[in-house]
């Protein structure tokens, strides 16, 4: 008989919002376009891959995807992650529906860079609001996990 294995995604979440800041940002651009300024005025390369965008089932039972951009630090081993929070009418984190979209700030000084990030897309004109969210605010954060 084989062996039962069970996923701790409990374990998961730690893991991997360890070293992460979170900031809730809303701003009416489309998707490509906010990365796109983004990388301008950052000087970053942020990078839809498809392979990671996030699907989930909405109340109607249809399939909906959420994109997300990546940015992996050449140094340091750090990243950002920029996950779109809505399609439609559906929204990928329900706690947070008047957010856009949610930038994760992985690696060392998480919480120094996200400040940092927040006074500076506060200088955005496209950009109403850029705030710190905390994890614990978050109901569903396993559908950040990727």
């Amino acid at each position: 008989m084989s062996a039962k294995w069970t996923l701790d995604v409990n374990n998961m979440q730690d893991d991997f919002f360890s070293d992460t800041a979170l900031i809730g940002i809303a701003c009416s651009m489309l998707h490509h376009k906010f990365c796109w300024t983004l990388n301008n005025y950052f000087d970053i390369d942020l990078v839809r891959e498809p392979e990671l965008d996030i699907q989930i089932k909405s109340a109607s039972g249809n399939e909906v995807f959420f994109p997300i951009y990546q940015y992996h630090f050449p140094v340091g081993g750090g990243r950002y992650l920029i996950y779109k929070l809505k399609n439609g009418d559906d929204f990928l984190l329900q706690e947070v529906k008047q957010l856009d979209y949610l930038w994760l700030v992985q690696g060392n000084n998480a919480d120094a860079s996200a400040l940092d990030i927040i006074q500076k897309l506060r200088n955005l004109s496209d950009v109403q609001l850029a705030q710190l969210i905390a994890p614990e605010r978050l109901k569903n954060l396993n559908h950040l996990l990727i």
